[in-house]
Parts: C-alpha cells; structure tokens; sequence
C-alpha cells in the first residue's frame, strides 16, 4: 500500500530541513551494462543559501529559472553566471506545493505563488488561485492551458480536475475523472491527451489502483483506458517520450509505459537502482534519470549513479559519476544538449548542482 500523503510535508518544506550530515552508504552494488558517454560540470555557486518552501524551475530557452517561495533567481548556461531575480509573492504552506510551466513567455508558478513571472521586465503579476492543492497532482501544459487533476491536501482524495487559461485568466472545472477518488496519481500530457494512472485511496477501505483514463481537452471529454499490468510505486514519475508515456516506479525496479496509437501497457526493463524522489527528464533520445533516494525514509540510502533509458533499443544504462553529492529530490531542466540539476536534500539541503552533457 501506498503511504499516500504521509511524505508530502518533506517534499514542500525544503527550508524546514535540520542541517545534519547526508548518508553516504551506497544503495546497492547493481549498476547498468555500461555507461552512457558524456561529461559533468559543476556548476558555479549560485546566489541562493537557503531555499524556502516548495521548489520548481523551468526552461525558457536561455535560462534556467529556479523559484522557491519568495525567492527567484537563474543559471545561464551560455556565460555560466547566476543572476538574482524579482522576488515572487509565494508563501510557505504545506498544503500545496508550487508547479511550474514555462508559455513560451512566462513562467506560471501555480499552488502556492500563483503568479505569472516575465523574464524581459524582471516583473511578477498575481494570477487567480486555482481553487484546489497542487499536492500529488497530474499536471500539464497544453501549449493554451494549464491542466491539473487529483491535486490533495492532508489526507482527502478526488477525481476532480482544473483548467487555468492564462489569457482570461480564469479557472475552471472538468468533467470528474471515470476513476474513484484518489491520491499519488501520476501521468503526462501527450500533446493531445492528459494520461492519469495509479494512485490510492484510503476511503472507504485503504486500496491502490492501477486504473487509468485520459482527458482530452479539444472535447473536454475522459476515455478509459486498460489498467496497469502492476501497481506503480509512490513518488515516482510520469513523462512523455513522443510515442509513449513512461512510467517510472519508483518502490518497484519496474515502470511500465502506455501508447496511445495501441491503447496497450508493457514492462520498462528493471532500473538497476531503483529509487524514489529523483529528477526525470527526456531528451530527444534518452530519459535521463539522477538524484533520488533509497533504504527507509528515516535511513535514506542513495543511488550510487544516475540512468538513461533508451526507448529505442529499450536498454538502461548507468551515467558517470556527478560531481556534487547525490540527494533527493532535486530540481532540474534539459536545455537541448545538457541536463542541470541544482537542489535537493536528504537529512541535508543542498544548494549547488551540476550539468551532464550527454555525448
């Protein structure tokens, strides 16, 4: 069974951590075949010593912009500098957390700061509250609109969604998912359809699910979908690789992917170190996997390396070594040739990162 919302207060409370010393043990001796060719670099010291509240960043095309809380500030790759930004109006609340998507103009920051931030005026402006948690939600941007679905607070569940139009700049409800309430869905957006999958619910009876339906926006209608072949893992991800969305477990080796064009489920090989709370990304050719823990939540364990799987060949394999300590949940970007990573935290926080360019 799922621990549900037990571990939500730890993900959104970056800056409530106690300092202590990170666990060093590795979390296994399983490595890949082989090791991914490419190089890291650490990145220089960035502007920020303390990072409050939940953490989220995006990917504008030139820079990275990281946002925690109140606090806003950027790498660029290009001159490798950090640069402070204008302050946000988030506040810390551990009833939610803050999602990020990036327009093509500005970053929507929504859940907790619910405002939108231009990068050309350094400005913010406030945007309407979307009327529910971020917490655990199946997020995406459809390139007009902001997609969110079972997003929960403490201990409740829903199959409800929301929609956010940055142009109205007005919410509103869709359509209840043809799936019982829930918590620790996961899914992604296909570019035509939001893909929710898994979760589990407390109530009437605790139950996990392996379900799925997928909403598609055009219509405003949900369609079933065939049930997982298994039952996902908490805290693991959900992302779209062009062809399929990819679900990687994360308490479980195994993840599974659906296609939309087959409507069929199948097996993703066994992660050689399988992990919880990491940083996922996709390419153009590999998801790149780093980051992320193992072991017990009071002993934490961490991954000796990170992962890249290739769809194509369906084969994992291990990446170097990086240059700054491993850690969970991290945040991080891919910028068409290099994955940053930056953040996170196990019994410590950690405010550096590093940048892999695959070769």
């Amino acid at each position: 069974m799922m621990r549900l919302l037990a571990a939500v207060p730890v993900i959104i409370a970056v800056g409530a951590l106690a300092v202590g010393t990170a666990p060093s043990a590795d979390a296994g001796t399983a490595s890949a075949a082989a090791t991914l060719h490419g190089t890291w670099q650490k990145l220089p010291a960035a502007p920020a010593k303390q990072v409050q509240g939940s953490m989220t960043s995006v990917w504008t095309g030139q820079e990275m912009i990281i946002h925690s809380n109140a606090t806003t500030f950027a790498y660029r790759p290009a001159t490798r500098t950090w640069v402070r930004l204008a302050n946000g109006p988030g506040q810390p609340n551990l009833q939610s957390t803050d999602v990020a998507v990036w327009t093509g103009s500005r970053m929507l920051v929504i859940g907790l700061t619910n405002a939108s931030y231009n990068p050309v005026t350094n400005t913010w402006r406030d945007i309407a509250r979307p009327g529910m948690s971020m917490s655990g939600a199946v997020t995406g941007w459809t390139g007009r609109q902001f997609l969110s679905w079972a997003g929960v607070c403490c201990e409740d569940f829903t199959n409800r969604g929301v929609a956010y139009n940055p142009v109205t700049n007005t919410w509103r409800d869709i359509l209840p998912a043809p799936l019982q309430a829930r918590a620790d869905a996961q899914g992604a957006w296909t570019g035509k359809e939001l893909v929710v999958a898994g979760g589990a619910t407390l109530l009437p009876k605790p139950e996990t699910f392996r379900d799925a339906a997928a909403y598609n926006p055009a219509t405003g209608k949900w369609r079933k979908l065939p049930n997982m072949p298994a039952v996902l893992g908490e805290h693991g991800q959900a992302l779209w690789d062009g062809k399929e969305v990819l679900f990687l477990s994360s308490t479980s080796a195994r993840g599974m992917a659906y296609n939309p064009a087959t409507n069929r489920w199948r097996y993703l090989p066994a992660m050689p170190l399988p992990r919880r709370a990491f940083a996922a990304l996709w390419t153009g050719h590999y998801v790149l996997v780093w980051g992320g823990l193992t072991g017990s939540y009071t002993k934490p364990l961490i991954p000796a390396h990170g992962e890249a799987y290739n769809p194509v060949t369906n084969q994992l394999t291990a990446l170097p070594g990086a240059p700054v300590h491993g850690r969970g949940y991290p945040t991080a970007v891919w910028t068409g040739h290099q994955m940053i990573v930056w953040g996170g935290y196990t019994t410590t926080s950690y405010f550096d990162g590093a940048a892999f360019t695959p070769r």
